[in-house]
């Protein structure tokens, strides 16, 4: 059984870090928002083709998160990265204990 909980406890780890990675993508490219960046440059164009498509299903979703001008799309994918961090990583790594300890 220490094999299923290492396994677990190794896909917890792995995807709090990509949950996190993909966090500071968001307030990256929230933060380029601000400024007028360079759109030809590449570390510029990866940050939009990694966030647009989520950005685009949340603002096609919740057509009320842009409004007079603010983009409130990259605050609820913040709150849902944290709601899946809490939730679900944590059960995971209860889980994982769980069949360390049996």
């Amino acid at each position: 059984m220490f094999i299923i909980g290492n396994f677990l406890n190794a896909v917890a780890i792995i995807s709090d870090y990509i949950l996190t990675i993909y966090m500071w993508l968001i307030i990256i490219r929230a933060l380029l928002s601000w400024v007028n960046p360079d759109p030809y440059n590449p570390i510029v164009q990866g940050i939009y083709r990694l966030t647009d498509p989520v950005l685009y299903k949340i603002r096609k979703l919740f057509p009320f998160t842009y409004s007079m001008g603010i983009d409130l799309s990259p605050i609820i994918i913040i709150f849902a990265i944290y709601f899946l961090q809490i939730f679900v990583i944590t059960s995971i790594k209860t889980m994982a204990i769980k069949f360390l300890a049996s």
